[in-house]
């Protein structure tokens, strides 16, 4: 019988560089003849939660599809436990994909199951377990995100913030190794914002889990976050913990995280004179 646990823990004979669960190396990535990201190196230790923050726009999202290997790179080595994902087959890529949960921004529920089916969904399609069991791992992944009493609820019954909660429990369900959040706060309230900030750092912990968010909250993930990258221009900016990016003395670390309208971002797109162009001379 195929179990949906997979032990996360090491083991005393892993040397130090086993502490990186996904190590991206000199990456490259570009649409046709825009670049999207440029010689990139990002490291992600196990165990811990790291954010990619950056303006809009600037392959934050490229980023995880690259470690999912959704996209592969045009230069660089993508290694996700130890396996280079660009040059994965395709089954055991699927094999790797099923220890990495995915959030997305709307949740992605399925409209027309309930919320018990919705999280037990990967159950069934991904082990042969037994229906009671997969009841007491539905129930307890539910209790886990509040939502235990909502499991006969439909997604259209849900406020958004629920919905992600129960998109939560649907991906922790198979007890993966790393969760990958994507704009996990985007359109929700700040009850509602605390609340899942509570909870990716608290399943992280307690489930001994690896986390990967993607925002440009500064706030919000400053507060649960042990490293922060900050992208731009297809380039990593700075990279270190919220303490140490604080008290960065770059120009342009200050004017993203105190959102300053203007700094080495410009506030105008690039224009010729502006007497010279109101006299039109």
């Amino acid at each position: 019988m195929q179990s949906p646990v997979h032990n996360t823990m090491k083991s005393p004979e892993q040397n130090p560089a086993d502490d990186l669960l996904v190590k991206m190396e000199n990456v490259s990535f570009s649409h046709g003849s825009r670049v999207i990201l440029d010689d990139i190196s990002i490291e992600i230790p196990r165990g811990k939660v790291t954010t990619i923050m950056g303006p809009s726009g600037t392959g934050k999202t490229t980023a995880l599809r690259l470690i999912t290997g959704q996209i592969l790179p045009s230069k660089g080595s993508v290694i996700v436990d130890g396996q280079n994902v660009p040059e994965l087959q395709r089954k055991p890529l699927f094999e790797l994909r099923k220890r990495m949960g995915m959030m997305f921004q709307t949740g992605a529920l399925f409209s027309d199951l309930s919320v018990f089916e919705n999280v037990a969904f990967p159950l069934r399609e991904h082990t042969d377990i037994p229906e009671s069991m997969i009841r007491d791992i539905v129930i307890m992944k539910l209790q886990a995100v509040g939502l235990r009493g909502a499991r006969d609820l439909m997604p259209s019954e849900l406020s958004g913030g629920m919905s992600r909660r129960v998109a939560l429990a649907r991906t922790i369900v198979l007890d993966p190794m790393m969760i990958l959040y994507d704009e996990p706060f985007t359109g929700q309230d700040p009850i509602t914002v605390g609340v899942i900030m509570q909870l990716i750092r608290k399943l992280n912990d307690s489930l001994g889990l690896t986390s990967v968010i993607v925002s440009h909250d500064v706030a919000e993930v400053s507060r649960i976050s042990d490293r922060l990258y900050i992208i731009s221009g297809g380039k990593v900016e700075a990279a270190g913990s919220p303490s140490e990016l604080e008290n960065s003395d770059s120009e342009w670390v200050q004017q993203f995280l105190n959102g300053r309208p203007d700094g080495p971002a410009k506030f105008h797109y690039p224009a010729r004179d502006y007497a010279e162009d109101l006299l039109d001379i």
